[in-house]
């Protein structure tokens, strides 16, 4: 599985609440609407800046918050094929995979926003096609490889029954 597309930057400590301000909390049942509000208070217009198959680009700690499973949902809805960080929270790295949106757990610290970004997922390498060079990441586990591929768990249990792992 190859991913590729245009890096959008964000720093360390990007909270569910930055991902989804709580005031819209009352959207959730809306998710096209709640969509719209996707980085609203760091990257105002975000929702209609990005393009489908772009890449997010964090930090340290991508997710910590709440444990809002919106939040990655909302992520892929709007077009995001994959998040690559430094590192992530716990809930929302399952979150993410759950919901068929892939989290790297990689340095990206020398990745700019723009950077056009190829990710093999399985090889466990990313390349920055704009400055050249590569990085390395230890490969996802075939059971989450799998479940990105079938678009997130609920399809992935749909179409193969339980995990068997």
């Amino acid at each position: 599985m190859i991913l590729e597309g245009s890096a959008w930057k964000f720093g360390d400590d990007i909270s569910t609440d930055h991902i989804i301000p709580g005031r819209f909390y009352h959207l959730r049942s809306n998710l096209e609407e709640l969509k719209k509000h996707i980085f609203d208070d760091i990257a105002p217009y975000f929702h209609e800046k990005v393009v489908k198959g772009d890449i997010i680009v964090g930090g340290r700690n991508f997710g910590l918050g709440s444990s809002r499973e919106h939040a990655p949902l909302i992520i892929k809805m709007a077009g995001i094929d994959a998040i690559v960080a430094n590192s992530f929270a716990r809930i929302f790295y399952r979150n993410a995979i759950n919901v068929g949106l892939a989290a790297i757990i990689c340095p990206v610290d020398d990745i700019e926003e723009g950077d056009y970004l190829e990710i093999k997922l399985d090889e466990g390498i990313l390349v920055n096609k704009s400055k050249g060079g590569e990085k390395t990441f230890p490969p996802l586990p075939g059971i989450m490889r799998d479940i990105l591929n079938e678009g997130g768990l609920d399809h992935y249990i749909r179409k193969h029954g339980a995990l068997k792992i």
